[in-house]
């Protein structure tokens, strides 16, 4: 059994990082979350931001699949949905304070 070139990265980045890959998961959704804030213009309490982080959980998964197929010949389904829970999971709270609380607006003049 070889492992594909996308495991071979991943591990990479939990040995350089000594992080766990639920941590990692984490940070990529908050990550994600705040680049797509901080680059995308228009108003920030869209879901826009929570959906690109789902789709980058989703491709994520998408690879996970590929190579579960292929080194097990089944797809470990409770563990992608676990990551993409995990990824999103944040950025998720973070939406819902920004879209129903006032806790991110802009302070008034």
């Amino acid at each position: 059994m070889t492992t594909s070139t996308v495991q071979t990265a991943k591990l990479a980045v939990v040995a350089a990082t000594g992080l766990a890959k639920d941590a990692l998961h984490i940070y990529v959704g908050l990550a994600v979350f705040l680049l797509v804030l901080a680059l995308w213009p228009g108003p920030r309490r869209t879901w826009r931001p929570l959906l690109i982080v789902l789709l980058v959980a989703v491709g994520g998964e998408f690879l996970d699949l590929r190579d579960d197929l292929a080194s097990l010949g089944y797809w470990r389904w409770s563990a992608s949905l676990h990551d993409v829970l995990n990824t999103a999971f944040w950025p998720a709270v973070l939406l819902g304070l920004m879209r129903w609380t006032s806790l991110f607006a802009s302070p008034r003049r």
